[in-house]
């Protein structure tokens, strides 16, 4: 049996070499942390979650800091300084973050799905699938018309999003989660 052309892809990503993405990362941190690319860099996944080359849909790189968000405590003097920060504070995951910062930057498109391309020591990078649901030829499409609807406007913001459901624990049908039906009947406990 044959393989495909994005069977080689997918195993070309498994194990990607540093010399393949060194210079990549290079001009990447130079650019602008959310810059709109011609044509995805890895095709097999983009297809794969959605992406098709047609006109209304488009793919963006993100560039997301790494480590932990820390946030200072406004707490009673008297304490060491040491303590009063607050680590990890951040309760989503960096894909998710990547795509909440694409869609800020252009509002009247819609987060379809993404996927990580790259990391160095500072950063990491991911690629968004934007769809703008406007366009009548995403309305035609019959696998892309569902992102018309009002409902699923602003998805990653409401964590709508694969990277999104994932974050918030709503993959595992586990009782002991604590985020079914919401995080708020759980009184925050959850996640």
């Amino acid at each position: 049996m044959t393989q495909g052309m994005y069977h080689y892809l997918r195993e070309a990503w498994k194990k990607p070499g540093r010399e393949l993405l060194h210079e990549k990362l290079i001009k990447w941190r130079a650019g602008d942390s959310v810059e709109k690319v011609e044509k995805p860099l890895r095709l097999d996944r983009a297809r794969s979650l959605g992406y098709k080359a047609k006109k209304g849909i488009f793919v963006v790189r993100v560039r997301v800091i790494r480590g932990g968000r820390r946030r200072i405590r406004k707490g009673v003097k008297g304490r060491k300084s040491r303590k009063q920060t607050v680590r990890k504070m951040l309760k989503m995951n960096y894909k998710w973050v990547a795509e909440i910062r694409a869609a800020r930057k252009y509002e009247n498109m819609e987060v379809l799905n993404s996927y990580w391309v790259g990391r160095d020591g500072k950063y990491y990078f991911f690629e968004v699938i934007m769809v703008d649901p406007n366009m009548p030829e995403i309305k035609s499409d019959r696998t892309l018309k569902w992102i018309t609807n009002r409902a699923n406007s602003k998805r990653a913001e409401r964590g709508l999003t694969s990277a999104g459901k994932k974050s918030r624990g709503l993959r595992s049908k586990s009782p002991e989660l604590k985020v079914r039906p919401s995080l708020r009947s759980w009184n925050r406990q959850g996640k």
